[in-house]
């Protein structure tokens, strides 16, 4: 495999060269609160050409609103270097994030009997 400056290190059937805590520089916790369907947005604050090769891929994923799983899944990243990645875009403005909305109201009885009814239809 060719090596220059402005590719991805990766192997057709390795993957990735460059091991997840490099990547996040070894931490493993984010600094914000994320879970894997928290909407990750760019702000457009931010110049991509500043920013490291992955840091500048993640917020490339983040044009439109898009949940920190989806970021992962692109990236081939852990959840949680992916979420590392995702908190340092925030902190230094390039992103932002919310929670994403309940589809439903969890203590709302006929939901919780649609659920049982379909789980029960699936055994």
């Amino acid at each position: 495999m060719a090596a220059d400056d402005d590719e991805i290190w990766t192997d057709e059937k390795a993957g990735r060269l460059v091991r997840p805590y490099t990547v996040s520089n070894g931490r493993t916790s984010p600094t914000n609160k994320l879970d894997l369907l928290s909407m990750v947005k760019a702000t457009g604050r931010s110049a991509r050409a500043q920013l490291d090769p992955d840091l500048a891929l993640a917020l490339h994923l983040c044009h439109d609103p898009t949940p920190v799983v989806e970021v992962a899944a692109h990236l081939k990243l852990p959840a949680v270097v992916t979420k590392v990645l995702l908190s340092d875009l925030i902190d230094c403005g390039a992103a932002t994030t919310h929670a994403p909305r309940p589809a439903a109201d969890p203590t709302d009885r006929s939901v919780l009997e649609a659920l049982l009814h379909g789980l029960q239809q699936r055994l």
